[in-house]
């Protein structure tokens, strides 16, 4: 009996869709009692520490769940997974872990690093073992804050490490216990064999001091996403478009480049490292009955084993009957379909602009998810455009000096923040926009540009490098590419951390292998699919 400990919190689905493809039947645990009668136990690693460990011991699952790892029980933690089984964790001071483990999960240092750790990073094998035999040059997908590190508390369990600034535990195993901190089931084929052989048992393990041959330090790769704006047509389908100065429509009809799902699955195949959903139907008036959506994540999360972002319509709202959902119920509907991380538009400019009136309180959107999910579910999706100005005392806003001149010959700009898809204005700029969300938990930007999408004439390098100095979290470079070269002069220029493209993918313009091949001639992490 293979068990999975959903807690309530997170994407579980693609954990429970790779179990299933593998051929390999699964049961809830339910009760305290389930727990000690799993033959196989699966922890999926979603959520913050606090939040996770709060729902364990009110669901009264702690003490079972160490009881069962104490006895030396087939079980596999996953992110949070791993990180419960230590004492604590500087995410959540004071709430105690389930102390398997010695010692504190601390946070990355931010000074030098984007933060979190997400994307797909390489393994350096401590131990011979079963589990990663032939998988040390692959990389897996990571996307986390905080982290442990090895010591002599760890010696007996330590079963790989992964570089980021400093080395960190990326597996443990003792006995049948493993516990990895990156996610298997959004780690592609090899993240997909590394849970047949968990299932099927296939963890032998050397003993401590059983050191593999040294490898080199690990390195995060660059990701390239694609990315998929859904809207319903004039016949009321689903199709994916894509939009020039965010204009869909051509000679009366909106652009149709295909079905969602299907072109999810292509990317997959493709070598994309993350796919991104962005739902632009109606403004999504009502997103909790956007049952179409909702079921293209379900289908796309049956086939698609990478990260899965959606954005339009995280907010809270009151439908056509009259009732009102949080933005973190609209949130939880979406991750229990199939979503990885959120995307939130222009709910975010309204919160800066209630935060720069009355601060920050803890209601908004933003706060909320990331106290529930962790930072790296919160993604922060900005459209802005350029407004040019005379001096850089001539607005409030963030200023820049631009090579790029205004139409009047202006030196200066800044970048004004957009709602309802482009269409107005705010009085936000994106750096201040960036930066607080920041600060209010958000864990990564989507950074687009009006003024260049579907230019084809490269990335607003001014915008990106603008926004990149300005934050620790990681920054999503979008909108303009229509070469590989876009792609290499983006990483090499910026420091950007993704790169994300749509119409050029779409209509077979510029291969994903291509792209991937120009960094890496380039000297550029990627993964190589």
């Amino acid at each position: 009996m293979i068990s999975l400990l959903d807690y309530g919190a997170g994407n579980v689905r693609s954990l429970r869709n790779a179990v299933a493809r593998l051929g390999f039947a699964l049961t809830d645990v339910r009760t305290p009692a389930d727990i000690l009668g799993a033959e196989r136990l699966l922890f999926p690693g979603v959520g913050a520490f606090g939040a996770a460990m709060g729902r364990l011991r009110e669901l009264g699952f702690a003490e079972p769940l160490r009881e069962y790892l104490l006895a030396d029980r087939p079980f596999l933690g996953i992110c949070i997974g791993l990180q419960c089984l230590f004492e604590g964790s500087a995410e959540s001071p004071g709430v105690p872990g389930l102390g398997v483990l010695p010692g504190q999960v601390e946070r990355f240092p931010a000074a030098a690093l984007s933060v979190p750790h997400m994307g797909w990073n390489g393994l350096r094998p401590r131990r011979e073992s079963a589990l990663l035999a032939e998988l040390e040059a692959e990389r897996f997908y990571f996307v986390h804050s905080y982290c442990a590190r090895a010591d002599a508390g760890t010696a007996d369990w330590l079963l790989a490490e992964t570089d980021y600034g400093q080395p960190f535990v990326a597996a443990v195993q003792h006995g049948q216990v493993i516990a990895l901190q990156f996610h298997p089931e959004k780690s592609g084929e090899p993240g997909i064999e590394l849970l047949r052989r968990f299932l099927a048992g296939e963890v032998s393990v050397g003993t401590p001091g059983s050191t593999p041959p040294p490898t080199p330090p690990t390195r995060l790769a660059k990701r390239v996403i694609a990315c998929l704006d859904v809207r319903s047509n004039d016949q009321g389908d689903l199709v994916v478009t894509k939009g020039d100065q965010y204009d869909v429509r051509e000679q009366g009809e909106v652009r149709n480049l295909g079905k969602p799902v299907d072109l999810a699955a292509r990317y997959y195949h493709e070598g994309a490292d993350e796919i991104t959903f962005l739902n632009i139907t109606a403004f999504r008036d009502f997103p909790l009955r956007d049952q179409p959506m909702l079921e293209v994540l379900r289908r796309t999360s049956e086939q698609v084993f990478v990260p899965l972002t959606i954005g339009g319509g995280i907010r809270a709202f009151t439908d056509a009957d009259g009732r009102a959902h949080s933005a973190l119920d609209v949130a939880a509907e979406y991750f229990r379909s199939g979503a990885d991380k959120i995307s939130i538009g222009s709910d975010a400019v309204y919160t800066v602009e209630q935060v720069r009136a009355r601060g920050a309180d803890g209601t908004s959107a933003i706060e909320q998810i990331a106290a529930r999910y962790g930072n790296q579910a919160v993604v922060i999706s900005i459209d802005p455009r350029r407004v040019y100005v005379d001096a850089p005392d001539a607005t409030q806003r963030t200023v820049i000096e631009t090579a790029i001149p205004g139409p009047n010959g202006e030196r200066f700009c800044w970048f004004q923040c957009t709602v309802s898809g482009g269409r107005e204005g705010r009085d936000v700029d994106a750096v201040e926009l960036a930066r607080v969300c920041e600060q209010l938990g958000a864990g990564e930007i989507l950074l687009n540009s009006i003024d260049r999408d579907g230019s084809g004439a490269g990335f607003d390098l001014e915008l990106v490098q603008a926004v990149r100095g300005a934050v620790r979290i990681p920054v999503i470079a979008s909108s303009g590419a229509g070469s590989p070269a876009h792609f290499v002069e983006v990483f090499a220029e910026t420091g950007a951390d993704a790169a994300l493209a749509a119409g050029i993918f779409h209509r077979r313009e510029v291969p994903i292998a291509a792209v991937k091949a120009a960094l890496a001639d380039a000297g550029v992490p990627v993964r190589r699919a």
